[in-house]
């Protein structure tokens, strides 16, 4: 330990690495081939982002002091991105859907609370079927549950977490491949998912520790819808 500082990385460090990651996906989705040589090298990094912020939301469900207002924070930012989100996907801003990431991530926190409180195991299992169900229109779709769920179920100890998310990561890059092949695509057009394994190592240095200033955790939050604007909005003055 150093300077009182336990080695490793704190978790404003790491968050701020997965939004590195996540602009360089965005914009790549914007600007560049997808299946060019670097349209694929920037989608594998921007893989990280998804399943970190998964990590930290069991995280923060955990050492929140008022769960309703951490819902509510994560419920009314899903609700300001959401027309930056769908301007960024579509081109306008006048569409329902998709939903963001946030908005995902909003039920990924409510399916830790029906872990976490509902004991009888049938409601358990409908209540986490009617948020699967309920985030299909949302980027990441239940995918991001699933994440949450196994870091949140195995919190305590990394190797779990880490094989537990493995084993998910690698059942979401079957079915994508699956059903990019049943659509007429190719084998290999879905393997840039695998990339969401590259957020192994980063939060295998996670030390326990928040770091940053008292602010810090507002980042993602205005960052996020923020980016999106900015992206679509060139997208949409470039056409």
């Amino acid at each position: 330990m150093e300077g009182g500082r336990s080695p490793g990385l704190t978790s404003n460090q790491i968050k701020w690495a997965a939004i590195a990651a996540m602009l360089i996906d965005h914009a790549a989705w914007a600007f560049v081939p997808t299946y060019s040589f670097w349209g694929q090298v920037m989608h594998v990094i921007g893989r990280i982002t998804a399943p970190t912020m998964c990590f930290f939301l069991a995280e923060g469900y955990a050492h929140t002091r008022s769960f309703w207002k951490y819902a509510a924070r994560l419920g009314a930012f899903a609700l300001v991105s959401h027309v930056p989100f769908v301007l960024f996907e579509t081109g306008t801003p006048l569409r329902l859907f998709p939903f963001s990431v946030l908005y995902t991530l909003f039920l990924s926190l409510l399916a830790i609370r029906v872990w976490d409180r509902v004991r009888s195991q049938a409601l358990r299992f409908a209540a986490l079927a009617a948020l699967s169900v309920l985030s299909l229109p949302g980027d990441w779709m239940f995918f991001d549950l699933f994440f949450t769920l196994a870091f949140w179920r195995n919190r305590g100890n990394f190797r779990r977490q880490a094989l537990s998310f493995t084993a998910l990561a690698i059942g979401m890059v079957l079915a994508g491949t699956l059903n990019a092949v049943l659509s007429g695509g190719t084998v290999y057009e879905q393997l840039f998912q695998t990339g969401v394994l590259l957020c192994l190592p980063l939060l295998s240095r996670y030390n326990g520790e928040r770091g940053g200033g008292r602010c810090a955790g507002w980042a993602f939050y205005i960052f996020y819808p923020a980016h999106l604007l900015v992206i679509g909005l060139l997208k949409y003055f470039a056409k």
